[in-house]
């Protein structure tokens, strides 16, 4: 099977090409095609095994499709730790560097001022870790009305960390409608709760 057959577009093709990628994994041979119809998608698969580019890519080419200005949050990625946020928002632009997209990453442990700058000259896909999302969001700073896509990476790490009510309300910012889409290396039931509730 190639990234061609999962009905990705000319210029995420050519990103993953200079990438390196040659044929899809296993979760993203199974979670693209669902995902680039605006299905949701609950994925399960250990970390290494390509996860990021199996949300990135559909997220990257739905985006793309239609453009909205000004700049708004279309799709927010929320993961555990910051090493997982910086490298999901840099394989972010790398996937979707022919494409006329602005994607972001906030997190804790630094400070907010360039974070907020980036965030007011606008951003179309998010990438953040759950507490300074909602610091910012608690401060006015961010508009997630607008949220079509929502991903939740490494869900049962977000359990393992504590995370989970903020997870819960950070789900309860965004809007009723909207694609979700949640990665997890294992399914606990607390997890399946929560996918129960969206």
């Amino acid at each position: 099977m190639t990234f061609q057959e999962l009905g990705l577009n000319e210029p995420i093709l050519r990103a993953l090409a200079d990438q390196g990628y040659e044929q899809p994994s296993p979760i993203q041979a199974k979670a693209i095609p669902p995902a680039l119809t605006g299905r949701d998608v609950l994925g399960c698969a250990q970390t290494g095994t390509g996860k990021t580019c199996a949300f990135a890519a559909p997220i990257l080419q739905r985006l793309s499709e239609k453009s909205v200005q000004p700049r708004v949050i279309r799709a927010l990625i929320l993961t555990p730790t910051r090493e997982l946020a910086i490298q999901i928002d840099d394989n972010l632009h790398a996937y979707g560097k022919n494409l006329p997209l602005t994607e972001a990453v906030i997190f804790g442990g630094v400070g907010q001022t360039p974070q907020v700058e980036q965030l007011k000259r606008g951003v179309d896909i998010l990438t953040a870790t759950p507490g300074r999302l909602l610091d910012l969001s608690g401060q006015g700073y961010l508009d997630l009305s607008h949220v079509e896509i929502f991903v939740l990476d490494e869900a049962d790490r977000m359990l393992d960390m504590g995370f989970i009510h903020d997870v819960r309300r950070v789900i309860k910012l965004l809007p009723q409608k909207k694609q979700t889409m949640f990665f997890s290396a294992t399914l606990p039931p607390e997890i399946m709760d929560l996918v129960d509730t969206l």
